[in-house]
């Protein structure tokens, strides 16, 4: 069955907006990801996410559409590496926002994000943004959609999906590589993948001390983690994981769809 919004024609899109649906806004990036990773990279484990997700809800009988992805965001870590396309804070908040307000326009009353960009300024901006939409008149636009983030670098969900990306050296290493070869797997440039050696950044010391690019830190290839210990394997159980945090956050937040079901 076919959930993603840019595949369908107008009468499809008109079928699927009903009142009840709900509707996954995959949010990923335009950056360097190592020498063997794709800059779609987020984008691509965005979209797997809500494809699970929305499988999933599915299946429990909860009607799904999964718009197009936001491919740009705030990439400033990336810095000094080609390929990166970075957006500025506020271009960012607008830019969600008014496919948001798109959504209600068309009749769309729940939004769930699945972003998959962990950069924390990046999240920072959607946090901040999804609080103009969390509840009933939040938004002045009286048909703003209610919003919800399950943010996967909070504790409940970050947990979940393995210790290296609870050990933040996570930029395109076993955790992200791995969801890749799961979800597309011709993109990954398995010679480079191999041979890459563990890149130990220290990353959240290294945040905490104020540095902010990946070149300062002294990475040369836009890359941390373990890359060669990548498999597809733990990238459907990543993917599973992944999945798990919209379905619990939308069987949590809109019991209803389920009881209907």
């Amino acid at each position: 069955m076919n959930y993603e919004l840019a595949h369908m024609t107008w009468p499809e899109a008109k079928a699927a907006f009903d009142a009840n649906s709900v509707v996954i806004l995959p949010v990923g990036s335009t950056e360097p990801h190592g020498p063997h990773l794709c800059l779609d990279t987020d984008v691509t484990i965005a979209l797997a996410q809500a494809r699970a997700a929305a499988a999933r809800l599915v299946g429990e009988g909860v009607a799904c559409v999964i718009a197009p992805p936001v491919a740009y965001g705030l990439t400033n870590f990336t810095e000094g590496f080609a390929g990166r396309l970075t957006i500025r804070p506020g271009t960012l908040f607008s830019l969600v926002e008014d496919i948001l307000l798109a959504l209600g326009q068309e009749g769309c009353k729940r939004v769930v994000l699945s972003n998959a960009h962990l950069e924390p300024a990046h999240i920072k901006v959607l946090r901040s943004l999804v609080l103009d939409f969390e509840g009933e008149g939040c938004h002045p636009d009286t048909t703003a959609p209610r919003v919800i983030f399950p943010d996967n670098t909070r504790r409940r969900w970050a947990g979940t999906l393995g210790e290296e990306f609870q050990s933040g050296e996570c930029h395109a290493g076993s955790y992200e590589a791995s969801i890749v070869l799961a979800a597309d797997p011709e993109s990954v440039r398995l010679d480079r993948l191999r041979e890459l050696p563990a890149v130990d950044l220290d990353l959240i010391k290294s945040m905490q001390a104020g540095i902010s690019t990946f070149v300062q830190m002294g990475s040369e290839n836009a890359y941390n983690g373990n890359p060669a210990a990548a498999s597809a394997k733990e990238g459907h159980e990543r993917i599973d994981a992944l999945a798990d945090m919209i379905f619990i956050s939308v069987r949590e937040t809109w019991p209803e769809l389920f009881g209907s079901a």
